[in-house]
């Protein structure tokens, strides 16, 4: 099982970096890809290996808060209207992208904006692949949506041991980090144990799409799972 264990840790973290695929309810992302080559390309980078260059790179962008990229030197309203609590979600992006200086006033980004909404909405599906993607992980933003997968009522009432939680989250960690952070890869410490066993139950069931999820949930027990949920909820205290 270790051995199994060892040689299967690179290929899961290699997985669960990848961008995810496919059309999404947004837009367009294969459009917005020609977008971002014609209209942002020049200032920002994304993707693998992305570093800030005249713009800030756009890794992540979606729930990030304006203006918090270490080391990138933002305008000064850019960096007030973070600390006023601007977060860069569907609906903030789509006003910056059609005209900058209507959300921030003096903005440093020289873009005249996309005025057709659907442009705006390809790019905005562009970008959201080098974000956690709602169509592997429903609660990811931006379009954030509950879980209907209905578990039985004997299996939520499963109290789980947070130690032996513990003992199988060294997978888990692989991909999502113990401190709660959310770099692409969406946080699960902190979640409430009935949202995480329902999601990890649904795919099981192979009720939702993403592959690596699916394996790692068909492997565990009903028992381990709960074990999953309380300790990560441990960790949010």
């Amino acid at each position: 099982m270790k051995k199994l264990r060892a040689n299967l840790l690179p290929w899961l973290v290699a997985v669960c970096f990848a961008q995810a695929a496919g059309a999404t309810d947004i837009g367009d992302e294969k459009r917005g890809a020609d977008l971002f080559r014609k209209y942002c390309a020049s200032c920002h980078q994304i993707g693998a290996g992305a570093v800030n260059r005249i713009g800030p790179h756009l890794n992540g962008i979606f729930d990030r808060k304006a203006g918090s990229i270490e080391g990138f030197r933002y305008s000064k309203d850019m960096l007030r209207q973070g600390a006023d609590g601007l977060v860069w979600n569907f609906e903030n992006l789509d006003v910056y992208l059609e005209n900058p200086r209507s959300l921030i006033s003096r903005t440093r980004m020289n873009f005249r904006g996309l005025k057709d909404p659907q442009d705006r909405a390809d790019v905005i599906a562009y970008l959201r692949q080098f974000s956690a993607n709602p169509a592997d992980i429903p609660e990811a933003a931006p379009t954030a949506l509950p879980s209907e997968h209905v578990v039985p009522p004997e299996i939520l009432a499963i109290k789980g041991d947070p130690e032996y939680g513990e003992y199988l989250a060294s997978e888990c960690l692989t991909c999502h980090q113990r401190s709660g952070a959310d770099e692409g890869i969406p946080s699960i410490t902190g979640w409430p144990v009935e949202d995480f066993v329902v999601a990890m139950h649904a795919y099981k069931e192979k009720k939702r799409p993403h592959p690596v999820m699916q394996m790692m949930a068909g492997r565990l027990s009903n028992e381990e799972i709960a074990a999953l949920a309380a300790y990560f909820e441990t960790l949010g205290e």
